[in-house]
């Protein structure tokens, strides 16, 4: 692999040469800016062999390097080994950032090239200003990974379908009134949105496009008494098509929204969300004023409404039976069946499948044993995974799709024996994750601001961990949402506030590399607590049913109220999943649902 990967980087700087282009930077982009990627757009992962779902690649003509967050350090230092591309470790205080690294590298009037197509207004401005410092010339108008991949995958052009009720909780013209209220607050004829959550959100439609996000490739441009939807008409079914007639929606052809928006009329304003729009995209609306903005429909869908919750609930009462029936398996065959990391994929996939309303994963799953768990986004595969045997810690990092709602779960369980250093770091974590559980806060409070509840019992353990806390949660939706981002180290983001209706993940983690990850994740739902003299406050509901093994806690680190707090948990559980389990899977919830203390 490593003699594939420098032809191909060899390809790359031929081309480089032939523009004039000093050094090309390819980030993990589309024209959506989406954080699963279609095949076709790629290019970082195909140049550089990178497999990671975050990372910039940039390439100059005697070096090239790439930039990863915490995430996938381990990873990135395996993949690229021997490839001749540096690995730069993407938050840590003395690596730059990568157009820092350019000007330190680039003479002055050298050409920076971004794929304007691929590239956010708003990381376009950041480029700009510092190309602009270091005197370089910034290149928007190439796609240089296109001109060099010979056998580039198509567009995916899946199948659309409607969101309907019982679990579209939600009208397509409340969904339009909300985002066009939006648009006459800041006096804006026309709304540009290339997001695809954003758009399926709005319209009611769910696709395939990209793997595990039930989204499909459109833009939009609504207006005030109109909205038009990019997308190939063909991939609806004739009902569809004509439903979304009867709502005023007009479909066009995907690759029609550039000359759309350059034939807005002089004058007219249209609003734009410039983390969420292509620079490249936006060119072509040179003619119309512009109103930026956070997409209306990115805060409106992330306060999930009452019929919704209901919704999620159930959810998450079939995927608590669906990781009970796994569960009482994965015990019963210890020492009996070969299980590897890709067997608790496999089996973790077809007991939710088993269940109502299952359409996919909703991420692909992690099962990282042993040190392989340090790595927080490890994914094995057919060419390197362990087998599950001897004594260690197996983290299990997974989620489901279904029309009713969408899941994400962490659970660590023990394998063998279990050592004191383990136990104290999976219950740090737990008492980490216990305390963001139970926080009551004031309404509108910085997502950020609430990290340090689940970071102190680590911290003062003298450890941390390099992902966020939380982050938001889709409604058959996309995995990973926002605006609310529970992260000291998020950006600042004036609309990352918490709300009532929020779903977010709750998933501190403790990773002590080379021997063993520790994650324990639930999701909450932000709910009304109480209204006093000192304002709105709100506290969290635990959303997801499974049990927490209790097997790597030490008991004597928890306080009454933790314990407390775990016990009542428990019995939530089992109350509400025995219905819906049998036979072993019963057995085992019983089993692992006893209070703490209560002997095996």
């Amino acid at each position: 692999m490593p003699l594939v990967i420098a032809q191909r980087l060899e390809a790359l700087r031929r081309v480089m040469r032939e523009h004039d282009i000093g050094a090309c930077v390819v980030p993990t982009s589309d024209p959506h800016l989406s954080e699963y990627l279609p095949e076709r757009w790629q290019g970082r992962q195909w140049l550089s062999g990178f497999t990671g779902s975050a990372g910039t690649l940039v390439v100059c003509d005697d070096v090239a390097a790439l930039w990863a967050d915490s995430r996938y350090w381990e990873q990135a230092d395996n993949e690229l080994r021997g490839s001749g591309i540096e690995v730069m470790r993407a938050g840590q205080p003395d690596v730059p950032a990568p157009s820092a690294w350019v000007a330190d590298r680039l003479a002055p009037g050298a050409g920076v090239s971004l794929d304007g197509q691929t590239l956010s207004v708003q990381a376009w401005r950041q480029w700009r200003d510092a190309c602009g410092a270091a005197g370089l010339t910034l290149n928007t108008g190439l796609d240089l990974p296109g001109l060099v991949w010979p056998d580039r995958p198509a567009p995916p052009a899946g199948a659309i379908s409607a969101h309907e009720p019982p679990w579209s909780c939600r009208g397509r013209h409340d969904n339009l009134a909300g985002v066009r209220a939006a648009m006459r607050r800041h006096d804006a004829q026309w709304h540009l949105i290339s997001a695809l959550d954003d758009i399926a959100w709005l319209f009611n439609l769910r696709g395939n496009d990209i793997p595990y996000n039930p989204v499909f490739l459109a833009h939009a441009l609504v207006g005030l008494h109109t909205a038009r939807l990019f997308v190939d008409a063909g991939r609806m079914p004739a009902a569809l098509r004509a439903g979304l007639a009867a709502d005023g929606v007009v479909l066009e052809p995907y690759d029609a929204i550039a000359q759309a928006l350059s034939a807005l009329p002089q004058g007219e304003r249209l609003l734009f969300d410039p983390a969420r729009v292509t620079v490249g995209l936006l060119e072509s609306a040179a003619a119309a004023g512009k109103a930026e903005d956070v997409n209306p429909a990115h805060l409106l869908k992330s306060r999930k409404n009452e019929a919704e919750i209901a919704n999620v609930r159930q959810v998450m009462e079939h995927d608590g039976a669906a990781l009970c029936e796994f569960f009482a398996w994965f015990e019963a065959a210890q020492g009996r069946e070969r299980i590897t990391e890709l067997t608790i994929d496999e089996r973790i996939t077809e007991a939710r499948a088993r269940r109502p309303g299952f359409v996919s994963p909703s991420f692909g799953t992690i099962a990282a044993y042993r040190g392989n768990g340090a790595m927080p986004h490890y994914q094995a595969t057919e060419a390197a995974h362990a087998v599950i045997e001897g004594d260690g810690l197996l983290l299990i990092d997974s989620g489901g799709q279904y029309l009713g709602g969408t899941t994400d779960i962490t659970r660590v369980v023990p394998v063998g024996a279990v050592t004191a250093e383990q136990k104290r770091d999976y219950t740090a974590v737990l008492k980490g994750m216990i305390a963001l559980s139970v926080a009551v806060f004031p309404g509108g409070l910085p997502a950020y601001a609430l990290d340090a509840f689940a970071r102190g019992p680590i911290w003062r353990l003298g450890a941390d961990y390099g992902h966020g806390t939380g982050h938001g949660v889709g409604y058959f939706m996309n995995v990973h949402e926002g605006p609310q981002s529970i992260s000291w180290r998020a950006t600042a983001n004036p609309h990352a506030l918490m709300a009532a209706g929020m779903i977010t993940s709750n998933e501190p983690g403790l990773y002590r590399p080379g021997r063993w990850g520790i994650r324990i994740e639930n999701l909450v739902l932000a709910r009304p607590h109480a209204t006093t003299e000192f304002g709105e406050f709100l506290s969290f509901e635990t959303l997801t049913l499974c049990p927490i093994d209790t097997r790597c806690v030490d008991v004597g680190m928890l306080s009454a109220d933790e314990v407390s707090w775990l016990d009542g948990y428990h019995a939530q559980v089992r109350e509400r999943l025995a219905p819906l389990v049998e036979g072993a899977a019963r057995e085992w919830l019983e089993r692992r649902t006893r209070p703490l203390g209560t002997p095996a």
